[in-house]
């Protein structure tokens, strides 16, 4: 598997809309590209969808839509993710739609950690998992930067939401 190869800042574009993802030193190729892929894939249902903005959380999502009162609707994680943050966003916003988005990996470890938390904490909310194929970046980013996915593209699991008066 080759290396991506991604410019520090690059303009990406979907549905209409465009975002320029800037790589931190710290940060893969991959991670950018993942937080890239998850803006594309949810932007449809999520028209206000952005990307790294601080939200007066201890933890700030990759991608994220907030409602009127500030309270994020949509979260979307790239990359690692520690069973704490999963139990403590699984706990603290219970009606958000989650996205954990894997590199080429299985989505089984993931998963048993997302349904436990869920059980603990029941939510009205979707939390997918998404994994990325190796070759992500020649399939859905055009070399003009558009992005083009749907979830039939990947793989997804997606982790239906209980409600509360079900438990």
């Amino acid at each position: 598997m080759g290396a991506i190869l991604l410019p520090r800042k690059r303009l990406l574009r979907a549905h209409g809309k465009k975002v320029v993802f800037a790589k931190g030193s710290n940060e893969s190729a991959e991670h950018v590209l993942m937080k890239a892929l998850i803006w594309a894939l949810y932007l449809p249902m999520y028209p206000d969808l952005t990307v790294e903005i601080r939200i007066g959380d201890r933890y700030k999502p990759d991608v994220v839509q907030l409602d009127a009162a500030g309270k994020p609707t949509f979260w979307g994680e790239s990359g690692k993710v520690s069973p704490d943050k999963i139990e403590s966003l699984a706990r603290r916003y219970r009606g958000t739609h989650f996205v954990i988005s894997k590199w080429s990996m299985k989505l089984d470890p993931v998963a048993d950690l997302v349904r436990a938390a869920r059980v603990q904490y029941p939510s009205a909310a979707p939390f997918d998992l998404l994994s990325f194929p190796h070759d992500a970046a020649a399939r859905f980013v055009r070399d003009d930067g558009t992005i083009q996915l749907t979830h039939a593209d990947i793989e997804w699991v997606r982790i239906a939401p209980h409600s509360i008066d079900e438990f």
